[in-house]
């Protein structure tokens, strides 16, 4: 079995969405000084590829610590989006409709995550018509992923995809990578959050495992 990690690392200097603090990490204690090492890590809960939980757009949505473990993990499809469009529409889903039955995340692959660092990352990728994200909440999925920095695009200020599927207690993975690694048949994948209190969102150590 290959195990592909489908997460960017988080460090300093890395993209942040535009008006969020970007991540600390110091080292209090060093091994040459105090005998051991530690980092203190400061970073908001939408940092890198990370999680979102209905609770940070659905007034009074479920949080993460209080979804079960079982949430994060399951069967995934990994659909690519038509090169040079925007919109990610019904019609491009209706094709894969058995794939996505099956599975428990859907994927998008835009190849976006190859601007990760550049400017150009948060401008014009392809994001979910609002029709499209409808059609998903037909399924029994657990959960959405995208390699862009949003599932909304990015002249979007509504956020209309998140409350649509955020509105059905599902989780939405934002800023995966290496999807261009991930098989075109159903994979297993685990994305778990840090356990914490009232998390809205977490980062995640995404990752697909291809038997």
């Amino acid at each position: 079995m290959k195990i592909i990690d489908l997460s960017h690392r988080i460090e300093v200097g890395m993209p942040v969405y535009p008006g969020t603090a970007p991540p600390e990490l110091t080292r209090p204690f060093e091994l040459d000084k105090d005998g051991f090492a530690e980092t203190k890590i400061s970073v908001l809960s939408h940092t890198g590829t990370h999680m979102d939980a209905p609770a940070h757009i659905i007034a009074g949505g479920i949080t993460l610590d209080r979804m079960p473990v079982s949430a994060f993990y399951g069967r995934a499809i990994c659909i690519e989006s038509v090169s040079g469009r925007q919109e990610i529409t019904k019609e491009d889903l209706m094709a894969f409709e058995s794939g996505i039955q099956a599975a428990d995340f859907v994927f998008f692959r835009t190849g976006w995550s190859r601007l990760w660092g550049q400017t150009g990352y948060f401008e014009g990728y392809p994001a979910l018509t609002a029709e499209a994200a409808v059609y998903l909440n037909d399924f029994t999925l657990k959960g959405v992923g995208f390699d862009t920095i949003s599932a909304d695009a990015p002249q979007a200020h509504d956020f209309t995809i998140h409350k649509i599927i955020l509105g059905k207690n599902r989780i939405i993975i934002e800023n995966l990578t290496h999807l261009d690694q991930l098989p075109p048949v159903l994979f297993s994948t685990a994305c778990f959050p840090l356990h914490f209190s009232n998390s809205d969102g977490s980062p995640v150590r995404a990752v697909a495992f291809i038997e």
